[in-house]
């Protein structure tokens, strides 16, 4: 499945160890992301450091990871879409992430709920939702 994946997603992967950071290594996905994405993990690792128990260096690692897992979509591959997602776009924040799936033609993986209910344009697909689409045989976190 392709799917936009929002930095939110990312961070809830490296807080706690669950079945969201399962499904962004699952074969299952294709997962795509802004140019920005991996700066904004930069930008707050110190934070994010602070609500884990992981390392720097386990950061690090982790981060290279999903760098492998994760195809980033250039801004010039965006940039045509970000005046059509601004109209209908919730929040300014989504903006990008909305103009990446209409560039690649894509659903965008996000708990967001206003993302989900502030928009009819693209599909957003939530943990517990792509959990059972999927087929993974856990409990939703």
């Amino acid at each position: 499945m392709k799917l936009v994946v929002d930095a939110n997603i990312l961070f809830a992967s490296l807080i706690k160890n669950s079945l969201t950071a399962e499904l962004l290594l699952s074969d299952k996905l294709n997962l795509f992301a802004p140019e920005f994405l991996f700066d904004e993990f930069i930008k707050y690792e110190v934070y994010i450091l602070e609500k884990t128990n992981r390392s720097k260096e386990d950061f690090a690692q982790y981060l290279n990871i999903l760098k492998e897992e994760i195809e980033i979509v250039p801004q010039n591959l965006i940039t045509p879409y970000i005046e059509r997602a601004e109209r209908f776009s919730p929040d300014p924040k989504d903006t990008v992430y909305l103009a990446c799936a209409l560039a690649i033609d894509s659903k965008i993986w996000s708990n967001d709920k206003k993302l989900k209910e502030g928009q009819e344009e693209i599909d957003i697909i939530t943990t517990g939702e792509l959990i059972i689409k999927v087929g993974f045989n856990f409990e939703i976190e």
